[in-house]
């Protein structure tokens, strides 16, 4: 476990100086440390790392909730709603149309519709801050659009849970389903209702306390969830909804922010100990075509958005890059795909796709200018070069 900390951060650290994202290295680590490589082997088993992992995914979730809040719904308005459904229109129905196209089976595309469609929360939030774009106009819409992602995240899995769990009937996945819909709703309606006493439960001055709070909190919620059928990354992001409003909310997104990053490593790298480099290229020709369909999906969406908050071809190319990148949504599916026994296809698939997506996009988003040349629309507007780094992220 120690040389898995060591070896993402020495590649992280490596990849930093040219600009690189974190997660893929995260990944490739795990690759080239893993059984499947030639060399040192860190970790024979990646079963040996699991409930690790498996606590690196409940605080990726955790963390994303704290970060969205129900008001932000009311904020963004009519605008975010059209902007964010336009996005998950395009890349969603891309993503199921590009599932079936393949043959791998009704439920490997509904798995790749998710893939395809869902923006790296982590990834555009580290573009906005590296490309200094955080205060631009654009930057709203973008946020916008991931408020509406994180939403459309957990009802998806809620409803994707019981297809993946193989109902033995029609009769038993509408059970299934209704069972994991209405735990989501009393979650929901607990984040919604209950804040003033949840903030009570949590209301303490001693962090060492309010760190075993939230962090139990976040844990025996995703354990019950799963009895509901629903996943439970899912639960933990329903709690860290609750907390993100209450007092000590602010507090609780300082503290959970080593806990996040120390074991979303160790979820990335484990994902990176499944794979094997000798079946990428099996999956070579579907992942290029998916990488250009996600382009393509991407710029019309831009240009979507950027027409409805009235903006021209510099903003448009902004948001069309800057939401490229995919990662840790993409990553979860392919654990919840592997553990329900589906194509075994999916996971290099998935993992060639996430590692491609996540190098282009901030590379694309540090040269939008050139996309913004070939848009039609406004080109008085064009992208600005970077302003001074911000090291505030940007809340949702």
């Amino acid at each position: 476990m120690g040389g898995a900390f060591l070896a993402a951060a020495v590649l992280a650290r490596l990849g930093g100086r040219i600009g690189l994202p974190t997660i893929p290295l995260f990944i490739l680590a795990g690759i080239l440390l893993g059984p499947h490589t030639p060399g040192v082997v860190l970790v024979s088993d990646p079963h040996d790392l699991e409930m690790l992992s498996a606590l690196g995914l409940v605080l990726l979730l955790f963390y994303l909730g704290l970060e969205f809040h129900l008001d932000d719904l009311k904020a963004g308005g009519r605008k975010m709603a059209l902007a964010g459904g336009t996005y998950l229109a395009l890349n969603v129905g891309a993503g199921l149309g590009f599932g079936f196209a393949l043959g791998w089976g009704t439920s490997e595309a509904l798995v790749l519709a998710g893939v395809l469609g869902i923006s790296s929360s982590a990834i555009v939030t580290k573009v906005l801050v590296d490309t200094g774009r955080l205060g631009n106009p654009e930057t709203r819409p973008i946020l916008g659009i991931i408020v509406v992602e994180d939403i459309f995240l957990a009802l998806y899995l809620a409803a994707l849970q019981p297809v993946l769990s193989g109902a033995d009937s029609l009769a038993a996945a509408v059970l299934d389903g209704g069972k994991a819909f209405g735990f989501l709703l009393l979650l929901a309606l607990a984040a919604r209702f209950g804040t003033r006493v949840v903030s009570r439960l949590f209301a303490t001055r001693d962090d060492e306390l309010l760190v075993i709070s939230f962090l139990g909190a976040a844990v025996f919620v995703a354990g019950v969830s799963e009895w509901f059928g629903v996943a439970d990354a899912i639960g933990a992001f329903m709690v860290g909804l609750m907390l993100g409003s209450t007092a000590s909310g602010e507090r609780v997104r300082t503290l959970v922010h080593p806990l996040r990053d120390a074991f979303g490593a160790i979820f990335f790298f484990a994902f990176g100990l499944s794979i094997d480099p000798g079946d990428l290229p099996t999956v070579l020709w579907p992942v290029l075509a998916a990488v250009a369909v996600t382009l393509a999906m991407n710029v019309l969406a831009g240009l979507g958005a950027a027409r409805v908050y009235g903006f021209g071809a510099g903003p448009a190319a902004n948001i069309s890059t800057t939401l490229l990148a995919r990662g840790e949504f993409a990553l979860i599916l392919a654990t919840m795909a592997a553990g329900a026994g589906l194509d075994e296809r999916l996971s290099p698939f998935i993992a060639g796709y996430v590692l491609l997506l996540a190098v282009l996009g901030p590379l694309a988003a540090g040269r939008a200018h050139g996309l913004a040349r070939v848009l039609p629309g406004r080109h008085d507007d064009a992208p600005t070069e970077p302003a001074a780094k911000s090291l505030t992220p940007p809340g949702r």
